[in-house]
């Protein structure tokens, strides 16, 4: 087979399993609940068949101060931006009634790790091959990412911006400690910044629509 033929094959791998994430999202979780197995079983047989590595993967701790520093400003800039929204939001009067919900982060920041897995180990890796070209993966990575977050207002411009640069990130120093680290920062921000009857609880899908405060 040729590398081309490969490279093809590699894009239609991976906006299969974006459009299965899609249809669980919207139909196969209330219908089907144990469907979710597909996830990791395709993760692992992808895994298997592209004879990937845990340096490859992200999983690695040589690199990890390297990757740290590289995301330092573009996250700073991200905090910065979405403080200065809570701010013209006033959202500064919640700050205290969100530290009491601060023990949620934990379970938030293993929940943006597994996120992690599936918009860097797999998909940039995947459309990395694809495309050979860090740029349009990135763009491309991010747009994936955000439709994972429709219909939600809040989510769906912003996880555009922080996945195309999170995808941009990991091909440039494979690492996804801190990116899940710096993504479950802002995410829990932008939860207290933006009003709850725009974002919903962060929910998305139909989720977003049986919201209730």
């Amino acid at each position: 087979m040729s590398k081309t033929s490969r490279r093809v094959l590699t894009l239609m791998e991976a906006l299969g399993l974006a459009g299965y994430i899609a249809w669980y999202i919207w139909r196969l979780q209330v219908g089907y609940p144990l469907s979710w197995i597909v996830f990791p079983l395709w993760l692992l047989a992808s895994i298997a068949l592209h004879l990937d590595t845990p340096g490859t993967l992200g999983w690695r701790a040589d690199n990890l101060w390297p990757a740290t520093r590289q995301g330092l400003k573009i996250f700073a800039s991200f905090v910065i931006l979405v403080c200065a929204a809570a701010l013209w939001f006033g959202a500064y009067h919640r700050f205290a009634l969100q530290l009491t919900q601060a023990k949620r982060f934990f379970g938030y920041f293993a929940f943006c790790l597994l996120q992690q897995v599936a918009l860097n180990s797999y998909l940039t890796n995947r459309l990395l091959y694809a495309f050979e070209q860090p740029r349009v993966t990135a763009v491309a990575a991010g747009a994936i990412f955000a439709a994972m977050h429709w219909p939600n207002p809040v989510l769906v411009p912003l996880t555009f911006l922080a996945g195309t640069a999170m995808s941009w990130l990991f091909s440039q120093e494979r690492n996804i400690i801190p990116l899940a680290l710096g993504q479950a920062i802002l995410g829990t921000l932008v939860w207290w910044a933006f009003p709850a009857a725009w974002h919903h609880g962060m929910r998305v899908g139909p989720g977003y629509y049986s919201f209730h405060p």
